[in-house]
This record gives C-alpha cells, structure tokens and sequence, in this order.
C-alpha cells in the first residue's frame, strides 16, 4: 500500500533530508551531502532563490515504511529566459519499486499541470550551482560531493515512464603530471605578456573575499548560454560566498587579472571531500568539522569545479595559465588525480581543453523530460492507429 504526505513541517523536511542516508547505506560510491546545506538549500526562509522559485516536497511511504522523496520547483526566471514551461524535480531519491517511483513523478506532474506548466523536467535544482543530471552510467564510480549519485534503476525507470532525454553531461577523472608538458608552459608565458595578464594565488581563504563578486559576476557572464541557467542575484552570490568561500583551501583557487586588475579568468578546485564526508555522514558535529579542515589541507585528489574566461579573452590560451596554476598547486599540495565537474556533451570548448591531459571519462549524467502535450499527442495517434 502505498501513501504521499507532503512535506509541511520542520520535522517532515528532516525526515525528507534523511531518507538518502538510509537508501545508500553501504553503498561505497554514494557521496551524503552535508545536511546544514540540505536544510539551507531547501527552506524558503534560507535560500535566496525562493525570491524567484516556487517549491513542494513530497515523501511516499510503502506499508508505513518512507520508500521515496521528490521535490517539485518550479523556477520562474528559467521559465522567462528559456520560453519552456516546465516545472522542474529534484532531490529525486526512492527505493527500487516502479509504483514508488511513479507515484512520487505524479505529485511534481499533477502540480505543474495545476500550475498552467507543460511539462517537468530533471532533476534540477533551484539554480545551475544546485546538483543536476541523473547518473546514467559510472555506476561503480565514487561520487563527488557536487553530484547527485543514484542507483541504477533509476534511468531505467525513467525511461519505462515515458521520459526523454533533454541533455547529458560528462565526467572525468584526470591524472595529474608529473610536469606540465612544454607546449603549455610556452603558451601561458606568450599569453601573459601578450595581454599583460597576471595570476593571482592566495594563503589564506579571506584573502579571496574580494574576489567574489567579480568570480560571480564571470560566471554569470560565461555561463549564461549554458543549459537553463539564469543569473544569479546578488543575494544568491552572497549566500554562495558564504556556504563555499570561508572553506576553501586557497591553493586551489586561481585568479587572473588584466593590467586594470579586472578579473580575467579563475579556476576552483576543492580537494575531495568524499571520504571524509562518508565517515562523517554528512554531520559537521561532533567531529565533521574537524575532519573536513584535515581533508582541504591533505588529500591526494582534487574536484575541479568551475573555470571560466572573459569572453574577450577566450580562444587565446588563457586557460593555460590556469592549467598551469592549478597543476602547480597539486604538485605542492601532494595531489595525484583531478575530477572535473560535469560538462554538458554540446561545451566542446571546455570539454577540449582537458585534451593535453591523461584521463579518461568516466560517468555520464542525464537531464529528462516530459511534455504533457507531446505525450498527449503520441497517445492520441496510437488511439487512431487502432
């Protein structure tokens, strides 16, 4: 027998944040996301992004036991941006039953439909720096805490209900060199002097501070052709700054300025913090906190999260510069192997660059889709097929 309850109370959204902990207890690939950012993300009293978005969570119980959750956002600038009227569904997690998983789909589908929407779309969530993409292949992969890890079931579920494929994004795992090859060290030196750029590395995390605007700022403007971003609001990068910059390990932050000292280029890695945070479970006390301050400062891989170059800039090897730095900053910090953040299959710009590295890739992550007036359609024509 199988029960929906939204989600209402405090109480409910912890039992909503819980319910992967049980799912994938266990399982060595799956990365628990830290649960104070679970609670900031989701209440609408703590992200910024409500200001924009719509949400509803909801849990499915088979015979009084939870069995699967699914939030349902609906982000009204992507709607605006993009002319797609879909809702969107995340934090998208259920045990392997078909019924369970359907059940939890309708919730998100009955909503949006309610809400003049034409389709979902997912998982996603509230903006582009939230986790997206449902993993399709790497099942036997370990995760990154950025990335949404999931059994294998699930695409195939996905597929048995209907949903179609709107983009993937690929993953890998790099080797970091023993040294930087000549070609990209000639290149760095001629773009440096060439557009009288300099690199920028820090000490300490406050050093990045003010830096962070303009790292926002960069990435609103490079990013924003990419899959259904929107840009984010000043409230967003402060709550950003916040969650991310106060601990970071500064050696893995890379600037570059132009000779007006405006921000050129950065690179973000963050040491890997998936060991650390499945033996803390996702808890910051009594211990976690401490074991994570140990991870960023030794560790011997790293996730490469976000890089972007000036749009002026781009196309003249100022990326080696970042290269550059950020393989230098392995080297010093005893790091041996680079994960790179998802890259959606149609950035072949950013895909590239990568290609004077040994690595290989690894997973693959996929965003679905239905549309009600499609679906509608195809059954109509299979009505008069008949």
């Amino acid at each position: 027998m199988l029960k929906v309850l939204e989600v209402k109370t405090k109480k409910q959204l912890k039992r909503f944040i819980d319910f992967p902990y049980e799912l994938y207890a266990g399982n060595p690939y799956w990365i628990p996301p830290l649960r104070a950012d679970e609670i900031s993300t989701l209440r609408w009293d703590k992200n910024p992004a409500f200001a924009y978005c719509q949400a509803r969570y909801w849990l499915v119980y088979k015979d009084n036991q939870l069995a699967g959750r699914i939030a349902g956002i609906i982000n009204h600038e992507a709607i605006e941006k993009w002319g797609q009227k879909y809702a969107r569904f995340g934090w998208f997690d259920f045990i392997d039953d078909l019924g369970v998983m359907k059940l939890l789909l309708q919730q998100v589908e009955s909503w949006a439909q309610k809400n003049g929407l034409s389709g979902i779309q997912g998982p996603m969530g509230f903006c582009d720096l939230d986790k997206e993409g449902m993993l399709i292949d790497g099942f036997d992969e370990m995760g990154t805490f950025t990335t949404i890890y999931n059994y294998d079931y699930y695409p195939k579920f996905m597929e048995m209900l209907g949903y179609t494929k709107d983009v993937d994004w690929y993953e890998y795992i790099m080797e970091v060199p023993d040294k930087l090859g000549d070609d990209i060290i000639k290149i760095a030196e001629v773009v440096k002097d060439k557009n009288k750029l300099r690199t920028i590395t820090f000490t300490k995390s406050k050093q990045i501070l003010p830096y962070a605007k303009a790292i926002f700022d960069l990435i609103n403007q490079t990013y924003r052709d990419l899959y259904n971003v929107v840009p984010l609001s000043d409230e967003q990068v402060e709550f950003f700054t916040k969650q991310y910059f106060s601990v970071v390990n500064p050696d893995f932050i890379n600037i570059v300025l132009d000779e007006n000292d405006r921000l050129a280029a950065f690179s973000i890695g963050f040491p890997s913090l998936a060991e650390t945070l499945q033996k803390t479970k996702g808890k910051l006390l009594p211990l976690g906190f401490i074991r994570i301050l140990r991870a960023l400062k030794v560790n011997n891989s790293v996730d490469m999260l976000l890089i972007a170059v000036r749009p002026d800039l781009q196309g003249k090897g100022v990326n080696s510069l970042l290269m550059k730095a950020m393989t230098e900053a392995c080297w010093k910090n005893g790091v041996k192997v680079a994960h790179l953040n998802p890259q959606l299959e149609d950035n072949r710009k950013v895909r590239s660059q990568w290609k004077r590295f040994t690595g290989q890739q690894n997973k693959k992550r996929r965003c679905y889709y239905k549309d009600f007036e499609e679906q509608y359609q195809n059954i109509d024509q299979k009505t008069v097929g008949r």
